[in-house]
């Protein structure tokens, strides 16, 4: 598949704070898109020698959640260029039993400095018939490492979990994970325990494990207690940082968004709805957030409802940025800014890469389903200038 790109350069200004305001890099990827699948899931990680993997998967457009095998562009000169989309020979769908299926999805590649070897985490999509399969419907957590040897993701794995009861349908999918200065991992996970299932219960919970990776083997040591809310589907899609001693979880809820605070990074504070600094709710809802940091601060990225993305699948787009006050747990208005401009389709699922302490980048597919009726029209997505792209916000932040 032949790759175009092309770069735009913007300076942004934070309100009262110019002189420190993040310069942002757009870089556009052509994927060729043709109208029945579309990339998404557009995420990447980098080796310190510049070799850069960003993964995606093919979604079909007249379904829900229909993925299919993941593919990839390799970069080795820092991003800078791509090459052309390579089908994983391992990330494959794969049977699950006699009838149902599986691939891996949601997945995100991250750099282990300790061991020196690329990562994925993700976890189990289960079809039967080409459509998701009813419940109870167990998910895996599930990971792999990039042989360099061979250009390909080694056979993915499952996580092997302390309880299999408790933990029956417990995913890492679209988090993001931090490594330990020892080398241990923390891996956000979501999910509901067999009980919940046997009971009907809809209230998903998250957990922080604490795992060790060799280099070889990925292993679960410990994890934190379970944090929800009473709201349908609970608390999903966690995303974890560390800043100032202290860590942090973004949270997704179907009426908003929450953020969480630790002091040891596997138990963490109740959690608090989004807000800005002035109280009022940030308008993030039903869609995952990821964080960054550079020039000495904690950022957030994150969708919200505004005045003019009505147009958008759960207001999915653009991809808001603006700085966290870990104080408060809560973003500054004035320093929000886009990061992602919207052009019709949405970028919510999205991928955050930490390249050094002041160079970050932001990663997204225009995902070319619309709202309803007829969200396969992808059409009504075009008419605002979205074609499928993958959107690189190469983002350098100064000091004050």
């Amino acid at each position: 598949m032949k790759i175009k790109q092309w770069s735009i350069c913007i300076i942004m200004s934070l309100l009262g704070n110019a002189h420190a305001a993040p310069e942002i890099t757009l870089q556009q990827i052509k994927t060729n898109f043709k109208g029945e699948f579309c990339y998404v899931h557009a995420r990447a990680g980098m080796t310190p020698d510049g070799t850069a993997i960003l993964t995606a998967q093919p979604l079909i457009l007249k379904g829900t959640d229909v993925f299919y095998g993941l593919e990839m562009l390799k970069s080795r000169d820092g991003g800078k260029t791509w090459g052309s989309f390579e089908k994983s020979k391992t990330m494959i769908r794969r049977k699950y039993d006699a009838e149902r299926e599986y691939v891996i999805s949601d997945s995100t590649p991250f750099y282990h400095k300790k061991s020196g070897k690329l990562l994925i985490t993700g976890h189990s999509a289960v079809y039967l018939k080409n459509r998701l399969a009813p419940p109870p419907r167990p998910r895996h957590t599930l990971w792999s490492i990039f042989d360099f040897a061979s250009g390909d993701w080694e056979v993915p794995r499952q996580l092997e979990m302390p309880d299999n009861e408790l933990f029956f349908s417990y995913g890492a999918g679209s988090t993001q994970i931090l490594e330990l200065p020892d080398g241990d991992l923390l891996i956000p996970v979501y999910g509901v325990s067999l009980d919940d299932v046997k009971m009907s219960k809809r209230y998903g919970n998250t957990r922080v494990l604490k795992c060790s990776f060799d280099g070889k083997e990925l292993k679960v040591k410990s994890f934190g207690k379970p944090l929800t809310v009473n709201v349908p589907r609970g608390l999903g899609e966690p995303s974890v940082t560390e800043f100032n001693g202290k860590y942090f979880l973004a949270l997704r809820n179907d009426k908003m968004g929450y953020v969480a605070v630790s002091e040891d990074g596997l138990n963490y504070s109740t959690p608090v709805p989004l807000c800005f600094d002035d109280g009022k709710l940030s308008g993030n809802y039903n869609t995952q957030m990821h964080w960054l940091k550079g020039g000495g601060k904690l950022y957030l990225v994150y969708t919200r409802k505004d005045a003019k993305n009505g147009h958008i699948f759960r207001h999915r787009a653009p991809l808001y940025m603006a700085e966290f006050a870990p104080e408060k747990l809560c973003i500054i208005r004035k320093t929000e800014i886009i990061a992602v401009p919207e052009r019709g389709a949405r970028l919510g699922n999205f991928g955050c890469l930490q390249i050094n302490g002041n160079e970050a980048w932001i990663i997204a597919a225009e995902w070319m389903q619309t709202t309803s009726p007829n969200s396969s029209d992808y059409t009504r997505c075009m008419k605002y200038g979205s074609d499928n792209s993958i959107w690189i916000a190469k983002i350098k932040f100064t000091r004050k």
